[in-house]
């Protein structure tokens, strides 16, 4: 894998808005901190409800307030904050109908999206995304890795949107999962998940290599419909970073 390609799937622009919700264009601080802010929280660093001191947060990332605001701005549009006008800011709870509703897009568009590898020449897809496999597999059984392994997962999903030309569509989704990334985050390091990831990977790339349509967007569903089925469980789990309004 190339340095460009290692940027690209792994570096911090992953993800990353160039614009905030309305059309003026996102400070390169304020880009900085909205990077790290939601690294932290999607990692669960920063657990549900904790709150979030601009005073603290200033002097961490010696800014202004003015770029802290423009990154808790985006940060409250993804969902992953709640502002309180002179008041308090705190880490958002996870909100069940919301991780429901963006893994409804989720599934959606990316069954599409190995549908349409599966019709098409997809070579260096599955070379490229085989390597990521095996950075993964390198993961396994070392704790310590689980955060890169958390990575490598979302940089597998990205190489598929790029390999049908929906880069800027993936940086959308991306933005709009971050409750659904939470769950993910906790469910990860439990028996077992990470080597239901591979070998869920490995099947999609079977499929699409097989150059059938049906069987890549089965094979997609049955990958990202895997955390959704336990929302339940991680609720009775972690009820203090839930909510269901």
């Amino acid at each position: 894998m190339t340095d460009t390609e290692k940027n690209r799937y792994f570096g911090p622009e992953l993800g990353i808005p160039s614009r905030d919700a309305g059309t003026q264009a996102v400070t390169s601080p304020s880009i900085q901190m909205y990077n790290d802010l939601r690294r932290r929280i999607v990692e669960m660093e920063l657990k549900p409800a904790s709150v979030l001191s601009r005073a603290n947060l200033a002097k961490h990332y010696n800014v202004s307030q003015s770029p802290l605001r423009e990154a808790l701005q985006i940060l409250e549009r993804d969902g992953l904050v709640t502002v309180h006008p002179q008041s308090k800011t705190l880490v958002s709870l996870i909100n069940v109908q919301q991780v429901y509703e963006t893994q409804f897009l989720r599934v959606a568009l990316e069954i599409e999206v190995c549908s349409r590898l599966a019709q098409q020449n997809s070579t260096e897809l599955v070379k490229r995304a085989r390597i990521l496999i095996r950075m993964q597999e390198a993961c396994l059984d070392d704790d310590s890795q689980t955060d890169l392994f958390y990575k490598m997962d979302k940089a597998f999903h990205t190489c598929l949107f790029e390999a049908v030309g929906m880069e800027s569509l993936n940086n959308l989704l991306i933005g709009k999962l971050g409750h659904l990334a939470r769950c993910q985050r906790l469910e990860l390091p439990k028996a077992g998940r990470m080597q239901d990831v591979i070998q869920d990977h490995k099947n999609i790339l079977t499929a699409i290599e097989s150059g059938k349509p049906t069987k890549a967007g089965a094979a997609a569903r049955k990958h990202l419909t895997g955390t959704i089925s336990r929302i339940a469980i991680l609720q009775s789990e972690y009820p203090e970073y839930f909510t269901n309004s």
